[in-house]
């Protein structure tokens, strides 16, 4: 296969040319015990099999090497290509890389007896997958030149490849169970396929054209696309799959359909028909592959025949967070061997256009004669049915992303005419009174369907309150909707998850994790009823037994201490923030301080204090947190919240952030925790972009660390975070947001980091050389440190400790080492 130069090369270089020779010598690294901390390996993760026999624990990398990172790849339609091994670069999100685990072992839940698993040399394997039976596993293995599939046996811990067998990860779905646990249904590069097509050292014009109608589509559809005829040759050529079923027993390998470019692939439970997406031609230039032309088709594995069942045209004129017309989503029915369902809208796939339901929801059955059936329309837009092991009323999911509401209803797809049931309607934002996630199981057949023992099922949630989170489990009567709380964690001690109800419902299996230890299985059983339960209390007693022993691989960092702090900001919005203090920390001592937010948004301000996360997790110290063991306090996840309508929120987005900080750092002071003339502030992302509003029209901070940001919103001109006005329909609005904008009031230092191949539209890398300029300028104290070959979250080990040394270095000079400052005298004043 020929050598391709990737695109994106060029600006890479061209940033690295820009900036001082220093930078391009090596990378740095923190001081110890910083950089002991990195270097940690991370604690093994349980993946339960769907019988909850057995375990596999899997433990992975932190961080791989720059090498790694730096592996050459092509940008194609919203996908990172490595054509070296016909392997996909980036994580599935886009926004990071493919990580490789390290090990896998086997235990057994009852017994804990473990098998080490033995994996190849140099192997890259990916997330393990269970079969239904839980005898067996499977994993994909990147090689240098290749995926490999392999499989597992629970029973002895051998693994072995499957030969003949090359997968074609790129769109994903490569690997997934069929016939239960008897085969699996693989995506594999055609053995006909050939060499890639040749690109020409020299290129044309990169042309796009609009002719017509409205194109308005979300800033965040903009990432990594096509852009040339050489481009549509090399996506073809690298989305080009062919499908395959394996026997799991004697690996014999039978090629079912036809070759084609093919995204998403998912087989019924009756493991004999496989929906395919087909991506065809004309391709996008505006979009990813998610928006292409594509048709919709149903495979059967057996005959090798194969009905269309919709011809969809390239989407890529959807108005910003709406949904294209026509069929979209298609899933399979989880209680029926062969029935597709999907919803098509009803409001050209536009929130804006005001209608008395957004979706139908369709219903499709094997042979796939005749026409489909409506079996529900909903109010809101349709985000997914629930169903039971037997039975035709499915919980059905719809979503206000006005309201930022939800509603859970129970509809009876074998008599539509009947209306539907409401079970949970509620704001997205409430986080005391959620009635949780129901819990799934997955079927003999590979399906997954609700848990349900008897007339109950089961529901598990986070618990918010007041002092935290408090997880619990619950049952949930279906013929008497009445709920009873089997289980609920102190809050006090640990913080407890539930994760799995055994059959029978009278044992089940939680995470349990406190700030010295991670987290560990545990199986409970139910006792008695509690006779004086309070309420939100559990309603029963039960005793525990650990399953796992996962050990801290950080015990060095264990004399670090939090606590929960709840206040308010001027308008009477509660807030809160995780206080951090040092090892060896002594109460009423002043310390120098980090602030870490991100903002978020709410539609309900009686919702946007409302306190969520717990102090009793197992912290792992990453990036900002680190600094904890340079005598830094830390002021953690502070709310951000931004609050009104969806619509018109961002109408008041800086005098929000400077309320939220304003309240942030002087409850940080009145705690005596805190010196408040020595306060840094940083953010990621979005929380860049606060961090840069915050020097610029605020006093509060004597410095800031802003990575990966987007401080130009002129530049995502069709929305940026929750604002979904154009640039043209609200300037006002995208300047005041801007930090681009108001870089001459950034008078207080600025450390700017980025990743060069950030994959973001918000977050392009062009965003931070240009904050960059104008703050230099301008006469400001700013440094710019561009990662190479990074994307949006930093990847590689030398990447984080570069992020480490620059942060930990930038603090300590302008914060913890700074002259005392008169008060806010040539920062920027506060904002009007």
């Amino acid at each position: 296969m020929p050598s391709v130069r990737p695109k994106g090369l060029s600006l890479a270089a061209a940033l690295l040319a820009c900036l001082p020779a220093a930078v391009l010598a090596g990378y740095d690294k923190p001081p110890e015990p910083l950089l002991g901390v990195m270097h940690a390996p991370l604690p093994a993760t349980p993946v339960l099999d769907p019988t909850r026999q057995r375990m596999l624990l899997v433990e992975q990398s932190q961080y791989p090497p720059i090498a790694r990172v730096a592996e050459p790849y092509l940008k194609l339609g919203g996908l990172r290509i490595e054509p070296a091994n016909h392997a996909r670069h980036d994580a599935s999100s886009g926004y990071g890389i493919r990580t490789c685990l390290k090990s896998f072992t086997v235990e057994e839940v009852a017994s804990h007896k473990q098998l080490p698993v033995t994996l190849p040399a140099d192997a890259c394997p990916s997330v393990p997958q269970w079969s239904p039976d839980g005898r067996r596993f499977a994993f994909a293995n990147t090689t240098k030149e290749r995926t490999e599939l392999w499989l597992g046996d629970a029973l002895t811990g051998q693994v072995r490849r499957v030969d003949g067998v090359w997968l074609n990860p790129v769109m994903e779905d490569d690997v997934q169970w069929l016939h239960g646990s008897d085969s699996l249904l693989v995506k594999q590069v055609p053995a006909n396929l050939g060499a890639a097509p040749k690109v020409s050292e020299t290129s044309g014009p990169e042309i796009k054209e609009s002719i017509g109608g409205k194109g308005e589509s979300s800033t965040y559809e903009a990432r990594d696309t096509l852009g040339s005829p050489e481009d549509e040759a090399l996506f073809e050529y690298y989305g080009t799959a062919q499908l395959a079923v394996v026997d799991a027993a004697s690996g014999k390998v039978k090629a079912v359909g036809k070759p084609g470019v093919l995204a998403g692939v998912s087989g019924a439970p009756d493991g004999e028909h496989v929906l395919v997406e087909t991506l065809k031609k004309p391709y996008s230039y505006v979009t990813t592959y998610e928006r292409f032309a594509r048709d919709v088709s149903v495979l059967d594995v057996r005959s090798g025949q194969s009905t269309t069942i919709a011809s969809l045209p390239v989407a890529d004129r959807v108005p910003v967070r709406g949904v294209p017309v026509g069929p979209r989503d298609f899933d399979w029915r989880a209680n029926a061997p062969a029935t597709l369902v999907w919803p098509e809208a009803l409001d050209q796939g536009d929130w804006k256009v005001n209608v008395p339901q957004r979706d139908k929801v369709m219903l499709w059955s094997a042979p796939f004669s005749g026409k489909p059936q409506e079996v529900a329309r909903t109010v809101q837009r349709y985000s997914g049915m629930r169903w039971l092991a037997q039975g035709d009323e499915p919980f059905v999911y719809e979503y206000d992303a006005n309201k930022r509401w939800i509603r859970i209803s129970r509809v009876d797809v074998a008599h539509p005419a009947k209306p539907a049931r409401t079970v949970w309607d509620y704001s997205m934002d409430e986080n005391y009174k959620q009635p949780g996630t129901l819990l799934m199981q997955q079927q003999p057949d590979g399906a997954r369907v609700v848990r349900q023992e008897g007339d109950y099922v089961y529901l598990a949630g986070a618990g918010g309150t007041p002092q935290g989170d408090r997880p619990f489990l619950d049952r949930y009567a279906l013929s008497s909707g009445r709920t009873e709380r089997l289980f609920r964690g102190d809050g006090a001690d640990h913080y407890e998850t539930a994760l799995a109800v055994l059959p029978g419902g009278e044992r089940f299996i939680t995470a349990r994790q406190s700030p010295a230890e991670p987290a560990n299985l545990f199986l409970h059983a139910l006792g008695a009823p509690v006779s004086d339960a309070k309420p939100g209390e559990a309603a029963f007693a039960s005793s525990s037994e650990a399953i796992t022993h996962i050990a801290d691989p950080t015990p060095q960092v264990r004399g670090i201490a939090k606590r929960l702090v709840t206040y308010k900001r001027k308008d009477g919005v509660e807030l809160s923030f995780t206080l951090y203090t040092p090892p060896g920390y002594k109460e009423g001592t002043r310390l120098p301080a980090v602030l870490y937010a991100y903002p978020q948004d709410f539609a309900d301000p009686g919702k946007a204090g409302q306190v969520s996360g717990s102090q009793q997790k197992f912290d792992l110290l990453r990036g900002y947190r680190l600094l904890l063991l340079s005598g830094y306090a830390i002021i953690d996840n502070a709310s951000f919240p931004i609050v009104g309508d969806p619509r018109t929120a961002y109408d008041t987005y800086v005098e929000q952030l400077v309320m939220d900080a304003q309240a942030a750092v002087d409850k940080a002071a009145e705690l005596g925790v805190v010196d408040p003339d020595r306060v840094g502030v940083t953010g990621h992302s979005h929380g860049a972009l606060m961090t840069a509003n915050l020097l610029a029209h605020t006093g509060l901070f004597r410095a800031g660390v802003a990575t990966s940001g987007g401080y130009n919103k002129d530049l995502t001109p069709f929305g940026f975070q929750n604002e979904r006005r154009s640039l043209w329909q609200a300037p006002k609005v995208y300047e005041q947001a801007s930090a681009f904008f108001h870089a001459d009031r950034i008078k207080a230092p600025l450390l700017i980091m980025h990743g060069m191949d950030d994959a973001n539209p918000g977050t392009e890398p062009i965003q931070s050389p240009k904050l960059f300029q104008a703050i230099r300028g301008l006469g400001g104290t700013t440094r710019l440190v561009m990662l190479p070959h990074e994307p949006h979250w930093y990847t590689a080990m030398e990447s984080n400790e570069q992020e480490v040394y620059e942060m930990l270095s930038w603090f300590d000079k302008y914060v913890k080492n700074a002259a005392p400052k008169a008060a806010a005298k040539e920062q920027g004043k506060a904002a009007p």
